[in-house]
């Protein structure tokens, strides 16, 4: 079983510019069902000569109905785009965009309260379930090994370093899972652990924070109540208060903020610590007897 997507995912690749073009291919080469593209100008035409494209969600919906739409619009136009998705009735939207104004994101966090879809992002790099060979997003498909363990984060490159940790060791992973790291965004942990935690392939999860906010002190709120062990790193420990620190989101503004609170909170919870993300893979491997 995975969570989020699987072999029932028909995906829409919104945004075929360069970057979008390119990940779509990557998406498809692993296994992805790419069923429609949506790009201004190209109705009527075909992605790769297979792929029909749309002038709309909209319209690409009602023709080929799509469950899962992945985002590629540039920043200034990435909040209409997801609208425009959540609109059509796409109960998955994965954006991928960086760089999206915060404002931007406040106002699409409000507009997706009472609606039937799920945001996932922005800034994120998507969710991959490799036992079910589908990968919606932009990281690296050789790295996975089909498993046991799910991996939700809010670091795109920290989620690879700990995949590749884990397949090194020959542990598999259920589904990994990006989050983002920008302030506001559609997604967060306990939505993801919960959904970790009624998943019956997924027996433990790894779980990488960061600095800023109190996402991983709600995190560890749910964790007190879970079955599943859950093995949690925090980074940014040495950054100084009020420095961002690569994420937008990653920025000590409070003393909740501090990579010491995160990690006292989820310690208590019942989260067994790597001190640094190098560990991952061993105390996982420790965790689960492997």
């Amino acid at each position: 079983m995975s969570i989020l997507v699987g072999k029932e995912t028909r995906l829409l690749v919104q945004g075929l510019g360069r970057e979008g073009s390119f990940h779509a291919n990557r998406c498809r080469a692993y296994g992805a069902n790419m069923v429609a593209g949506v790009h201004p100008g190209r109705a009527g035409t075909k992605f790769e000569d297979t792929v029909p494209v749309f002038e709309s969600v909209a319209d690409a919906v009602h023709a080929v109905k799509p469950n899962v739409g992945l985002i590629f619009v540039p920043a200034p136009a990435a909040a209409d785009a997801v609208v425009e998705q959540v609109d059509a009735g796409i109960p998955l939207v994965i954006c991928i965009t960086e760089g999206i104004p915060v404002l931007d994101m406040v106002r699409v966090k409000a507009y997706l309260k009472g609606k039937k879809s799920r945001l996932l992002g922005p800034n994120c790099p998507g969710v991959i379930t490799p036992g079910e060979k589908v990968k919606i997003g932009i990281m690296p498909g050789d790295i996975h090994r089909p498993g046991r363990v799910g991996v939700v984060s809010r670091s795109g490159t920290l989620t690879y370093e700990a995949v590749m940790q884990l397949s090194t060791l020959e542990i598999g992973q259920s589904t990994c899972v990006g989050i983002g790291g920008d302030p506001v965004n559609g997604t967060s942990f306990v939505d993801v652990l919960q959904m970790f935690e009624a998943d019956a392939g997924t027996d433990a999860v790894v779980m990488i924070g960061e600095i800023g906010g109190t996402r991983e002190q709600e995190a560890a709120a749910y964790i007190k109540k879970m079955k599943k062990p859950v093995i949690a790193t925090i980074v940014g420990q040495t950054a100084p208060p009020g420095k961002r620190m690569g994420h937008a989101g990653a920025i000590i503004t409070g003393k909740a903020g501090l990579a010491s609170e995160k990690i006292a909170a989820l310690k208590a919870a019942g989260a067994r610590i790597a001190d640094s993300p190098a560990d991952i893979g061993r105390i996982t491997r420790d965790v689960i007897g492997k």
